[in-house]
């Protein structure tokens, strides 16, 4: 049987813990707390597969304004000016006040640049205008059914709030989710440290161990062969 060809994220040192990369049409929560560099993960997904493997792609923002997200990858080098004028790529700011609204507005876009690399954030966002658990795994869930219906990997962003035990702000994402990349930003000694760890990689194996990681001035870098542990 010919190995499943990998959806690679293109973030250096990852995709080495992950057996090659994403399965394609998965969805992958990626989770952290404040100031751990998932937005920075994410657009580096996005402008990577753009370049490097020829994969439209739709950002969907429901928090940072777009030209926050840009203004930021400019300083990685990420220039997405080129690819939307090029209808290759779409930044989507949206308040999700009608959240049924949501499953038409990702749909649309998705399609209006046959995209197949996907970001959502955040959930925890939506989690502002929908308050059941179960309201929200249904919508997460049915996100994700979409995702895979339209043939596209893409990542989920949630966060974890200081001191909380969960994996996401509401502790189903990572249930609904075909993969769980956790980001952490601890303090060590006098300074704070950066580590990643892969919690959850449905029909793949990957390294259950805890990775650093930094962000530098080309974006994030795993270091897939050193260890750390969380004190």
């Amino acid at each position: 049987m010919p190995e499943e060809e990998r959806v690679k994220i293109g973030v250096p040192g990852i995709d080495e813990l992950i057996g090659g990369g994403l399965r394609p049409k998965t969805l992958t929560l990626l989770t952290g707390t404040t100031g751990c560099g998932k937005t920075t993960f994410s657009s580096q997904f996005i402008f990577n597969g753009l370049k490097d493997f020829k994969e439209n792609a739709v950002y969907v923002s429901f928090e940072e304004p777009v030209e926050n997200i840009r203004e930021n990858c400019l300083k990685f080098g990420w220039n997405f000016e080129p690819y939307e004028k090029e209808g290759k790529m779409i930044f989507v700011r949206y308040d999700p006040f009608h959240v049924e609204d949501i499953y038409e507005l990702i749909e649309t876009n998705i399609k209006r640049v046959n995209a197949k690399r996907v970001v959502i954030d955040s959930v925890s966002a939506l989690g502002l205008y929908v308050k059941e658990p179960a309201e929200i795994r249904r919508l997460v869930f049915n996100i994700a059914f979409l995702l895979r219906r339209l043939d596209c990997t893409s990542i989920l962003i949630s966060e974890i709030l200081p001191m909380q035990e969960a994996l996401s702000r509401f502790g189903v994402e990572e249930f609904v989710t075909d993969a769980v990349i956790v980001l952490y930003y601890t303090r060590t000694g006098s300074q704070f440290s950066r580590y990643l760890t892969v919690w959850k990689m449905r029909g793949s194996s990957h390294s259950n161990k805890l990775h650093p990681y930094k962000i530098s001035d080309k974006g994030l870098v795993v270091f897939p062969k050193e260890e750390a542990t969380l004190k």
